[in-house]
Formats: C-alpha cells, sequence, structure tokens
C-alpha cells in the first residue's frame, strides 16, 4: 500500500468486515496487512482473534508464535500465545513460553507473575511461590494482590502460619483490600478462630455493606440463638437487594437456611434451602440419570478384579484414601485419625484425579487401556507431590470423596493402598448435600430425588469395588461412628496396622486447619444430633423417602 493514509484506511475495512462476520473477506485484507508494513503486527493479532472465533487452532498458534519469534522480548506477545496455550491443555507449554522470555528479560515483574499463575495450574506449587517471590522483588505494582494469592498458595500447601503472614502482608500495605481480607477471614475459620473471622468479615461489611459472600459467611462459624435475629434480619434484607445476582442470591440463602436450622426455624429453613437449590440449578446443567447410571457401569464393565491384578504396579507404599459420598462424614473421620500420632491429615488432595485427567484421558477408557510405563509415571508424580507437602510424614490421608470413582486406579498404582469408605444414612446424606452450595459439576445436589439417585449408584460401584478388592475396604457408617465411636475406631486402627492411641477420641482438642464445607461441625465434640436430622424436614424428603431405601445396604 502506498501511504500510511491508505493502510489506516485499510485496516479499519477489514476490522468492519470482520465485525459485520465476512471473515473470508476481512482475512484477505489482514493477510494483506500482514505482509508488511506499519500495520503488520496489528494484522497478525486480528488474524489470530478471528482464527480463534472460527476455532482454526493451528492459525492461532502459528500466527501467535510468528509474533513472539519476530518480537522475543514483547510481554504482550508471550502473554497472548501462553494465554491461548493454556486455555487448550498445554500448560507446560505455556510455562515454556514465560521461561524463554524471561530468560531474554529477567526484569520483567508481570512475566514473573503470569508465570507463578501457570505454575499454580500445573500444581507446581514451589516453583509458583519462587516466581510470586521475584515479581515481589522486582517491585510489582498492587503488590498486595501478590501477597494474598502467595497466602492462598501456601495455604493449600498446607503452611497455614505462612498463609497467614502473607495476608497480613497485604493487609498491611492495604488494610481495606477485601480479597485479602476475606482470604484471612476464611483462614481464622480453618483455624477454628471464631471470632477473628467473624471480626474480619465484619471489617469486610464495613468496607463494602454489599460484600455478600462475607455477610453469608457470618451465619457459620457460630450457632445461631435468639440473640442474633439482627443476623436473620440482614440476611433476609440481602437476599431482596441482591436482585439478578443469582449467585450471591444463592449463597444468602443457604445462609439463611442454616440459621433458621440452628432456630429450629425447620418449615422457614427448608423454604429457604428450597430457594437455593433453585437458583443453584441455574448454574449447572440438569442432572442426567441415564447419563449418571452409564457411567458407572462403563466403571465396572471396565475395571474387574482381573484388570486390577494385571494391571498392578509393584509399589509398596500403602497410602491411606477416605472416599465416600460427600457430606458422609468423611471430615469428620479424617479428623478423628490425624489425632493419632502416626497419621497425617492430608485433607481433600486434588493431585489424584488431576494426574488422571492429564495423563489417562480419556477416563475411563485411557485408564483402562494405560501401559504399565503410564501407570507407573502417574504413581511415581502422585507420591513425589504428597511427598512436597509432606515432607516429613507417614500414614498421610487422602480424603477427596470423589475418589470412590478411581478405587480400581487406586489398586492398580498402590497395591497396599488402604481405602476407607464413609458411609450415611440415604436420606441424611442427600438432605447435608441439599443444604450446601457446592460446584455446578455436582448438579445432583440441588434435587434431593437426585442426590438420593447420585447416592445410589455411588453404593452401587462400591459393591462392585467390595467384590474386586473388599478385604482392603474398611467401611465405616456415620451413624455407627457417632454412637460407638471407640469399637468403630479401634477396628479401624487395627486395620490400618496402627497401635492403639486414645487420643483419636478426642479428636477435638486437637489443632491444625480443616479446609471443608463442614469446618465447624468437626471441630464439636461427637455427638448424634445430625442422626436422623431428616425427621425435621419430612416435607422436604417425602418424594425421595417413598422411592428410595432410607438406610445404606450392607455392602
Amino acid at each position: 500500500m502506498d501511504t500510511f493514509a491508505d493502510t489506516h484506511t485499510a485496516f479499519a475495512k477489514a476490522k468492519n468486515l470482520h465485525t459485520q462476520g465476512r471473515l473470508l473477506e476481512a482475512e484477505q485484507v489482514y493477510r494483506s496487512l500482514a505482509k508488511a508494513g506499519t500495520y503488520r503486527h496489528v494484522a497478525l493479532e486480528a488474524l489470530a482473534d478471528m482464527y480463534l472465533q472460527e476455532q482454526r487452532l493451528d492459525e492461532v498458534y502459528d500466527t501467535l508464535r510468528t509474533l513472539t519469534e519476530e518480537d522475543p522480548d514483547s510481554l504482550h506477545y508471550c502473554a497472548r500465545l501462553a494465554s491461548y496455550l493454556d486455555s487448550v491443555g498445554q500448560t507446560q507449554a505455556a510455562i515454556d513460553e514465560y521461561l524463554r522470555l524471561l530468560q531474554r528479560q529477567p526484569e520483567f515483574p508481570v512475566a514473573h507473575y503470569n508465570l507463578a499463575q501457570m505454575h499454580t495450574r500445573m500444581k507446581q506449587y514451589a516453583d509458583a511461590l519462587s516466581a510470586y517471590k521475584q515479581s515481589v522483588l522486582l517491585k510489582i505494582d498492587r503488590v498486595e494482590e501478590v501477597y494474598s494469592n502467595m497466602g492462598v498458595l501456601l495455604s493449600e500447601m498446607q503452611d497455614a502460619n505462612g498463609a497467614r503472614e502473607m495476608y497480613q502482608r497485604a493487609l498491611d500495605i492495604a488494610p481495606d483490600y477485601i480479597p485479602a481480607l476475606y482470604n484471612l477471614a476464611g483462614h481464622f475459620e480453618e483455624a477454628n478462630e471464631k471470632q477473628q473471622a467473624i471480626k474480619y468479615y465484619e471489617r469486610i461489611l464495613s468496607i463494602n455493606p454489599r460484600h455478600w459472600d462475607a455477610l453469608a459467611r457470618l451465619a457459620y462459624p457460630r450457632k445461631i440463638t435468639s440473640e442474633h435475629q439482627e443476623l436473620i434480619v440482614r440476611l433476609e434484607s440481602a437476599v431482596e437487594e441482591a436482585k439478578e445476582d443469582y449467585l450471591a442470591r444463592e449463597g444468602l440463602y443457604f445462609a439463611l437456611g442454616k440459621a433458621l436450622d440452628d432456630l429450629k426455624l425447620y418449615d422457614k429453613a427448608a423454604a429457604a434451602y428450597v430457594a437455593a437449590n433453585e437458583l443453584g440449578k441455574r448454574r449447572a446443567a440438569p442432572y442426567d440419570r441415564g447419563r449418571t447410571e452409564q457411567a458407572f457401569d462403563q466403571l465396572i464393565d471396565l475395571f474387574d478384579s482381573d484388570w486390577v491384578n494385571q494391571a498392578a504396579t509393584e509399589s509398596t507404599s500403602a497410602p491411606i484414601f477416605i472416599c465416600g459420598m460427600l457430606r458422609s462424614g468423611s471430615t469428620l473421620l479424617e479428623q478423628m485419625l490425624a489425632a493419632h500420632p502416626a497419621v497425617t491429615a492430608g485433607g481433600e488432595i486434588v493431585f489424584l484425579p488431576w494426574l488422571i485427567g492429564r495423563e489417562l484421558a480419556p477416563y475411563p477408557q485411557g485408564a483402562r487401556n494405560a501401559s504399565c510405563e503410564q501407570l507407573c509415571r502417574v504413581r511415581d508424580e502422585y507420591l513425589s507431590r504428597v511427598r512436597e507437602l509432606f515432607p516429613h510424614h507417614e500414614n498421610i490421608t487422602d480424603k477427596r470423596p470423589d475418589n470412590f470413582l478411581h478405587l480400581g486406579i487406586i489398586k492398580a498404582l498402590f497395591p497396599a493402598a488402604k481405602i476407607i469408605h464413609t458411609r450415611r444414612n440415604m436420606l441424611d446424606n442427600s438432605l447435608s448435600l441439599y443444604f450446601q452450595q457446592l460446584g455446578r459439576a455436582l448438579s445432583y445436589a440441588t434435587d434431593l430425588d437426585s442426590a438420593a439417585h447420585y447416592y445410589q449408584q455411588q453404593d452401587r460401584l462400591m459393591k462392585h469395588w467390595c467384590s474386586c478388592f473388599g478385604t482392603d475396604i474398611f467401611a465405616v457408617d456415620y451413624e455407627e461412628l457417632v454412637e460407638s465411636p471407640e469399637p468403630v475406631m479401634h477396628r479401624l486402627i487395627d486395620f490400618l496396622g496402627l497401635e492403639w492411641d486414645a487420643r483419636v477420641l478426642k479428636f477435638q482438642e486437637t489443632s491444625g486447619l480443616v479446609k471443608t464445607a463442614s469446618l465447624w461441625q468437626v471441630r464439636e465434640e461427637l455427638h448424634s444430633r445430625s442422626s436422623g436430622r431428616w425427621r425435621n424436614y419430612e416435607t422436604l424428603i417425602h418424594g425421595i423417602q417413598g422411592n428410595h431405601p432410607s438406610r445404606d445396604s450392607e455392602l
């Protein structure tokens, strides 16, 4: 093109064609502009956007790669390529892009920050922490955000003191920085410091009275009594004020339900929980019973005892897995075990499902057809990552409830693994799910009949696992545990091959963080108040009571 004005006009034309959806014509103009001249890089970026819109992924990559090669010192182009790679599941390649840039330009604090976030996605916590620290040393803007992120990361790394220190550093710099205040309040909840948690949630509300998450959390650290009527009023008003913020209203309704349940106003609590779950249904695809049954059928068909025996590695490691339905008592049991001096509570360790998704996809067929080399790689990386979090501990419990889906793989990876399955009365379990704001993937939890259906599918799968390697599975009934804890724990400690220690019966006296929705319940002494809780909500559960058994079937 002859002049800058001509080039500018051509680019404006291409943008207009792009906006109108005339993509082929736009592409031709962009390509002409990209051949040379002032608009080359701008045209290449526009082409990358258009290719992404059309899902021409190879061309997206090629175009962004060209930009980074032609301007290897550009943080902007590096970030665009890395973001694209991360979006298509190539996060390690995105990390490599930032490392390449930082070899040339080590003084870019934002590049270190972005690298930290990519390391976090890859569960490379130590590397993420190192990158965050480097961004601070290079005087990154808004350093309070970095410190708050470091606190979250250290919390994931089981470093409670380090996490608290980072949140406090953020607040020393910016006392009203709400993300750090909220993270610190949550930390105090996990650490059983009720009054401090309440204090910080109230502080957030003094800064932003419409911070609905902080208001909702005020219902949880304490038992609501008639003295807390003001909180009920605040929650009821907030539900109306939140209006179109459906996610916030959902959380507020759950908090209101909890408060009303504490007050034994069960009909009003039920209405709040129904409203919460109706909003929750907007966040997720409807629960599909047929697909769920097919998925469980597939697990049962693919992973039988013959496959487990043939695929078994030679590992002698014996990790402890606690699994079962969410809200079935797994957190309580883990806290009791963690009071034993030889056991460390690992909490809901994310590594196994993540490694399965990364190395053995598509699951379950990819896992069923995995080579010995693949299985050994997953096994070794799992052990390495757990040791990184708990470097000086033995007998670490992995309490991710949905690991019951992966017990075939677990027994292949770790033939000596000890598996503890927590079970609870179906109605109580379903109701407890219904009373929690859970992730969108758990769509069954927003409907009591669906929760009962999923419960039965889980029960069916556990029967299959017991037929495959039942002697390595120890079932703990929640009702029996809270009614007769000592004989249950004696049998469990013996199953784990440990010496008896009576401290497991005084678990509430131990310290440590609890990262679960039931964190306040497991701080209390053992009680049976949650057993038979469904009787307070018969109007809610009458539909499932007639269609499903009210007790677990024996495994």
